[in-house]
């Protein structure tokens, strides 16, 4: 397949193209994630997540731009909301980094969650497959931003960034459990707002009792990402929990049971997709709901049923 070559040789075009295969399921893109898989695993993935309005799209800006002074080619997956209702995503995290799309070294795709919780998009995934296998030394993910269930991320990222900013109601809702654990690094952003030095405060008081980084202890970095302010040392950061995890086998580990969590969500996917399939077919799938809509079975004896008649 030429788009498939012309991925690999670092064709923006053909790495456009196979995203959008790949995010709206066309037939062919089961083909391409097939053949650039072997070229994947090389790309070091970052993972960017936090509370809206925490400043996340300029910190991927402002570090997408710190990693191309190191000269690294960067891609960037930003995750955008989608309406229950219309199905439409804004998309508008790019428009922050309007400037870095004159960047050739640079590639940001804006994608809509499409229904999906935990602030990532279903193709998640595959589209950070997709830019590793196109060449991409670093590829930054950043969520949607609707806190306490952005935990996703750490299953896609290598490091995992936890953006704060001071003055969030209380300060206990911004580390809830779940976006606690997840972060291997802190970043307090806005460091230049009141109330930065007890936000700090407390998040060091709640790694203490943390008993899940043992090893490794999140550290906490000030940054005022609108005027580039403490960047560098964020981005030393990032490099030195690489080089950690690399030294202690914990990259491998996290990539094993990233590959074991895909094989079961793909798996889940595939049976569902085939049950659905052949129920409607057949028109038992709308027998079935008005019978569990009128108490005459019960929901769980249904699926019961339908798993036994299709995966006997």
């Amino acid at each position: 397949m030429d788009i498939v070559k012309d991925l690999l040789a670092g064709s923006r075009l053909a790495l456009s193209r196979a995203i959008t295969a790949v995010e709206n399921e066309y037939d062919h893109a089961v083909q391409i994630m097939q053949q650039i898989y072997p070229h994947t695993g090389n790309a070091y993935v970052i993972g960017i997540t936090g509370p809206p309005g925490a400043g996340k799209s300029t910190l991927t800006d402002k570090l997408a731009r710190e990693y191309r002074r190191r000269g690294k080619t960067v891609g960037i997956v930003a995750i955008d909301p989608t309406s229950p209702f219309s199905g439409g995503a804004i998309l508008g995290d790019r428009i922050r980094m309007n400037e870095l799309t004159l960047d050739e070294g640079v590639f940001i795709r804006s994608m809509g969650t499409r229904g999906s919780l935990g602030g990532l998009s279903h193709k998640t995934g595959e589209v950070v497959k997709l830019m590793d296998a196109a060449g991409k030394d670093i590829v930054i993910v950043e969520t949607v931003g609707v806190g306490q269930s952005e935990v996703d991320v750490a299953k896609t990222a290598d490091t995992t960034l936890v953006v704060l900013v001071p003055g969030l109601g209380d300060d206990i809702q911004a580390i809830k459990a779940g976006i606690l654990e997840i972060g291997d690094i802190f970043a307090i952003n806005k460091a230049d707002r009141e109330g930065v030095d007890r936000l700090n405060v407390e998040l060091e008081m709640m790694l203490d009792l943390n008993q899940y980084k043992v090893d490794w202890r999140p550290p906490i970095k000030k940054v005022i990402a609108s005027q580039n302010q403490g960047i560098t040392e964020l981005a030393d950061t990032i490099d030195k929990h690489a080089a950690w995890s690399e030294e202690t086998g914990e990259r491998v580990v996290r990539r094993g049971k990233r590959v074991k969590d895909e094989l079961i969500a793909m798996l889940n996917s595939q049976i569902g997709r085939y049950i659905i399939n052949k129920m409607t077919v057949s028109g038992e799938f709308d027998q079935l709901i008005k019978q569990v809509e009128d108490r005459e079975q019960d929901p769980y004896t249904a699926v019961d049923g339908i798993l036994k008649a299709v995966l006997r």
